[in-house]
């Protein structure tokens, strides 16, 4: 009797910028600890300390490898610490959290969108709950949250979603300015807007190494919820 295997080739995503990444090396995915990925319907994040990779392998899609190099402290020795898709209805970002706490949102063309510092400290994990998720269908993202050593930052989704459809409805409003008056594309200042958010702290538990939301109240251990502005 043959075994069956559930196994389905999504696509082929080679390319000669995944070398920036380690690709051909031994072990280059399983012993690389800095390596980090996050998968959404058609395309992988790929990211090391200093670079995240868009790959796509949709057959409809003839889009190239989509670099992006955040502008990380080398006095404090910053780096990409965690990656993570974020997706609302037919807008869909990237979101990255750094060694030094920070929050960092970009576009599908590498355009950051928002910077905005949560809490001093690594961040772990990016997690997002959405109304579906799974690889088939597109998933709405309806909060997400940083998991740090000690706390945990959670963000409502409607929150993220109005300034992201504002950004891009400037942006877009700009970009026909542009081509207007003939002038070439620049890049458009991220937004310099504050998201809120509420601080979970549980370092009393011990140092967090990850953590998932639920739920949109909060367990009963996470004590001394504080909306912050920062």
């Amino acid at each position: 009797m043959t075994r069956r295997s559930y196994k389905k080739e999504l696509g082929s995503i080679a390319c000669k910028e995944l070398g920036e990444l380690g690709a051909g090396k031994p072990g280059w995915v399983v012993d690389n600890p800095n390596l980090l990925s996050a998968i959404d319907t058609h395309s992988i994040l790929l990211a090391n300390r200093s670079t995240i990779l868009l790959l796509s392998w949709s057959d409809d899609s003839h889009q190239s490898p989509l670099r992006i190099r955040p502008e990380l402290s080398p006095i404090d020795d910053e780096f990409i610490s965690a990656v993570e898709w974020l997706v609302f209805d037919d807008v869909r970002v990237i979101v990255a959290g750094t060694s030094s706490g920070y929050l960092l949102i970009y576009s599908l063309r590498a355009e950051l969108i928002h910077k905005q510092m949560i809490y001093p400290g690594r961040v772990l994990k990016l997690r997002v709950r959405g109304t579906k998720k799974d690889l088939i269908q597109d998933s709405s993202s309806e909060e997400f949250c940083l998991i740090m050593p000690g706390v945990i930052a959670r963000f409502d989704g409607s929150v993220v979603q109005n300034m992201l459809q504002k950004w891009f409805e400037e942006s877009h409003v700009q970009i026909w300015n542009q081509k207007q008056k003939g002038q070439d594309s620049e890049d458009f200042e991220n937004s310099q807007v504050k998201l809120p958010f509420q601080l979970w702290n549980i370092g009393k538990y011990g140092t967090c190494a990850d953590a998932a939301v639920t739920g949109i109240m909060p367990p009963p251990l996470m004590e001394q919820q504080v909306q912050y502005f920062k």
